[in-house]
């Protein structure tokens, strides 16, 4: 039996048939809101163009760019550990129809509801799992703020361009996104 402090922990075999849309961290879920604001979702989108914008151009060039920019997509961490960041580019091949591995940089748009999620317990799971760079963007303070994985730690750093692959750069125009 449960002491009154303590919480059922579920697995991702919970998760896939919940029907709303969910996080999971170490087993504990997290709902997550049913819509994002209009700021929320015009930054989102603003960084998406963005973001296809500077990934295509590299292709355009013959680059052979292999990353990939996906919203919205399942990152299964582990059996217990689901997330959902607003913003990934992935640089390896996705064989399902989630990540199972690392997305190589992620953008959270913060919100009055997942502030401490975003600022507190993805970035420590972002970081320990290999994220190369963390982006968090506020829109109520219009502020950005970028972190590069450096020696196995995040580094705040002022880049709006970031070296991807070999072959794949990724740049944004963050003064852009407060227009």
């Amino acid at each position: 039996m449960l002491s009154k402090f303590e919480f059922p922990r579920y697995t991702y075999n919970d998760y896939k048939n919940w029907k709303e849309d969910w996080e999971m961290i170490d087993g504990y879920p997290l709902q997550l809101l049913p819509s994002a604001s209009f700021k929320h979702s015009k930054i989102q989108s603003k960084l998406i163009f963005q973001g296809l914008s500077s990934l295509s151009s590299l292709n355009s060039f013959g680059k052979n760019c292999i990353c990939e920019l996906c919203n919205e997509l399942d990152w299964i961490i582990n059996d217990q550990t689901v997330v959902r960041p607003d913003i990934m580019i992935v640089c390896q091949e996705v064989k399902e129809n989630f990540l199972t591995f690392p997305p190589t940089l992620v953008i959270e748009i913060l919100s009055p509801s997942n502030i401490k999620t975003d600022r507190v317990i993805k970035f420590e799971l972002y970081q320990e799992n290999g994220v190369q760079f963390y982006i968090m963007v506020d829109p109520n303070k219009e502020t950005v703020e970028v972190f590069e994985l450096i020696n196995n730690a995040y580094q705040q750093t002022e880049n709006n361009t970031f070296q991807l692959t070999k072959t794949c750069q990724v740049s944004f125009d963050f003064e852009q996104l407060w227009k």
